[in-house]
C-alpha cells in the first residue's frame, strides 16, 4: 500500500465552501463572534458604497501575532475537537473564512499585538490564478494602503476584517452600492438580537459595544423582564454529561398591556405567535430562537411563553450545532427534561388569554356569553339567567316578549368567530370602546333599569349596590365607571 498527500483543488474548494448557506447578517455575525473569543469591549462596524466598496469589523480585542493571524488564516485551524474556553464562539474553525467569503472575494485581517501589525489576505482571484491555496502576508507598505489601519497603529491591540470585492452579497442587484446598505441596515436588527445580552451586559456578564458607522446597536430584550406585568417562572437545570444546561420560562405580557416599543421588542405584530418557544444561547450569543423543538405545536394561546435556554460550548457535539452557528437541536435527554415542564410553560401563556383580570373572570361573575362544551368542538352561547336579560324579559312579558329568543339566537349564530379568530392572530391590539363618557351613559341606564325593576325590593337593591354589579361582566369590564354610578344611586356625595 502506498500513500500520498492528496489536498483539494483550492480554486474549486473555495467556490464550493462559498455555497455553505451563510446570509450577510449570519456571516457577519460569525465575525463579531470572533472578536468576543478576542476578549474585545468594543466592535465597529464601518462600511462604505462610494469608490471602493468595503465592510470593515474592528475590534479592540488581544490581537494577534504573524504566526497566530496565519494559524487563524488557515480553513480548519482550531477544529470541533479542540477544548475551547468559555467565551470562544468558535467551533469548527472556518467562520472567518467561510463567513467572510461567502460574502466577497478579498479577505484581509489585519493585527496589532505587543507594538506589531501583521497582515494576511485570501484573494479568489489570486488563488484561481495560481490554482493553489496562496495566502498573501501583507508588508507595511501594503498595510498603509488599507482604510482604518492608520487608527489601529495608534491603540494596544485590535483586529480588522476586511471585506472587499463584493459578488455573492450583491449578486444580480441593478445598483449594488444601494443593495449592501440594504444588507448592512438588516443586519443591524440581527446582531442587536443575537447579541443583546452582550450588549447589556446581563448578569453581570462582560458588556460589549457594537457600533454601525459610529452608531450604537439599540439594547433590545426579547423576553421584556424588566416589564412588570412579565412573568417569570422558576428556572431549570439540567445535568447532560457533567455539563449544565439553564432554561428560564418568560410569560410576555397580553398585547393590550404592551406599548408600541415593547411590541416592538417582542417581534412586531405579526411576530408575537412566530417567535414563540425556545431561545438558545452558547455563550450567551443567541443561536436560535422562535421554536418548540416539534414538542409543542405552535399557537395562539402559546404565544406569549419564551424560554431562555442557556448551553455552554462543551455540549457543541450533542446539539447538532451547523457551522453558521446558526442552528441547534438538542438531545434527547434535553429533550425529555423540556417536555416535562413544557405544558406548565404553555399553561401559563394560556391563562394570560383566558384570565384576562382578575375581577371579570372570577368564577361568581355572571357572564352574558358563555362556553359551551360539545361533542368534538365548543360553541359560545348568550347566557339566558343573566339578570339584565331577565330584566328584559321581564319587561316584555304579556306576551311581548315572544321576539327576544329568535334575536338572541341570530346573535350567536352571527358570532364572527373567524374574524375574531383571524384579528386575534394578526396580534393588532384591540381597540378599548366605549370609552369611559360612553361606558358611564350605558351602563348607567341599565343599573337605572336594574334598581327601578328591583323597586319593591329594598334588600335586593342593596345586594346590587353593595357588589352585585361587579358581578356582571358588563359591569365589571368598567369597574371605576360602574364605582361611580353605585355612588351615584346611592347619593354619595
Amino acid at each position: 500500500m502506498r500513500e500520498e498527500s492528496l489536498p483539494p483543488f483550492a480554486p474549486a474548494m473555495l467556490d464550493s465552501m462559498r455555497a455553505i448557506g451563510y446570509s450577510f447578517e449570519a456571516a457577519l455575525a460569525d465575525i463579531v463572534d470572533n472578536s468576543v473569543a478576542a476578549g474585545a469591549t468594543r466592535v465597529d462596524i464601518q462600511f462604505r458604497t462610494d469608490r471602493i466598496p468595503y465592510v470593515a469589523v474592528i475590534d479592540d480585542g488581544e490581537g494577534m501575532t504573524t504566526d497566530g493571524l496565519r494559524e487563524a488564516m488557515r480553513h480548519g485551524g482550531a477544529g470541533p475537537h479542540q477544548t475551547r474556553s468559555e467565551r470562544d464562539l468558535g467551533r469548527f474553525g472556518l467562520g472567518l473564512k467561510t463567513a467572510s467569503l461567502s460574502q466577497c472575494r478579498r479577505l484581509t485581517v489585519v493585527s496589532r499585538r505587543a507594538g506589531s501589525t501583521a497582515g494576511a489576505r485570501w484573494d479568489l482571484d489570486l488563488i484561481a490564478e495560481r490554482k493553489d491555496w496562496v495566502l498573501a502576508l501583507l508588508d507595511p507598505e501594503d498595510l498603509a494602503d488599507l482604510p482604518h489601519v492608520a487608527e489601529l497603529e495608534t491603540t494596544a491591540s485590535g483586529t480588522i476584517v476586511l471585506w472587499q470585492v463584493f459578488d455573492r452579497a450583491t449578486a444580480g442587484e441593478a445598483f449594488p452600492d444601494r443593495a449592501l446598505e440594504t444588507l448592512v441596515d438588516r443586519a443591524r436588527d440581527h446582531l442587536a438580537l443575537a447579541f443583546h445580552r452582550f450588549l447589556s451586559g446581563d448578569e453581570g456578564g462582560p458588556r460589549l459595544a457594537i457600533t454601525i458607522n459610529n452608531r450604537a446597536l439599540p439594547v433590545v430584550d426579547p423576553f421584556l423582564s424588566a416589564k412588570r406585568s412579565t412573568k417569570l417562572l422558576p428556572p431549570e437545570t439540567l445535568d447532560v454529561g457533567g455539563a449544565t444546561v439553564t432554561f428560564r420560562p418568560f410569560i410576555l405580557p397580553h398585547i393590550s398591556k404592551m406599548s408600541h416599543d415593547d411590541l416592538e421588542l417582542a417581534g412586531g405584530e405579526e411576530g408575537l405567535r412566530r417567535y414563540q418557544g425556545f431561545y438558545v444561547y452558547r455563550g450567551r450569543r443567541l443561536i436560535t430562537h422562535g421554536t418548540w423543538f416539534r414538542l409543542l405545536r405552535q399557537g395562539e394561546l402559546t404565544k406569549l411563553a419564551r424560554v431562555l435556554v442557556d448551553i455552554p460550548n462543551s455540549l457543541d457535539h450533542l446539539w447538532a450545532l451547523d457551522v453558521k452557528k446558526s442552528t441547534a437541536y438538542p438531545p434527547e435527554v434535553v429533550r425529555g427534561g423540556l417536555q416535562r415542564t413544557i405544558e406548565r410553560i404553555a399553561g401559563e401563556s394560556r391563562n394570560v388569554y383566558t384570565f384576562r383580570g382578575s375581577r371579570i373572570n372570577k368564577k361568581d361573575v355572571k357572564h352574558i356569553w358563555q362556553r359551551v362544551d360539545l361533542r368534538g368542538g365548543f360553541n359560545y352561547e348568550i347566557n339566558r339567567e343573566h339578570p339584565v336579560l331577565i330584566e328584559i324579559a321581564t319587561r316584555l312579558a304579556d306576551g311581548h316578549g315572544t321576539g327576544l329568543e329568535p334575536l338572541l339566537r341570530a346573535v350567536e349564530m352571527a358570532l364572527p368567530v373567524d374574524s375574531i379568530y383571524a384579528d386575534m392572530a394578526s396580534d393588532r391590539v384591540v381597540q378599548p370602546r366605549p370609552d369611559d363618557a360612553e361606558a358611564t351613559t350605558v351602563l348607567g341606564g341599565l343599573a337605572d333599569q336594574l334598581m327601578a325593576a328591583l323597586a319593591g325590593n329594598p334588600v335586593a337593591q342593596r345586594q346590587l349596590l353593595n357588589g352585585g354589579l361587579l358581578e356582571m361582566d358588563v359591569f365589571a369590564a368598567h369597574p371605576e365607571v360602574t364605582r361611580r354610578i353605585v355612588a351615584r344611586l346611592r347619593g354619595d356625595n
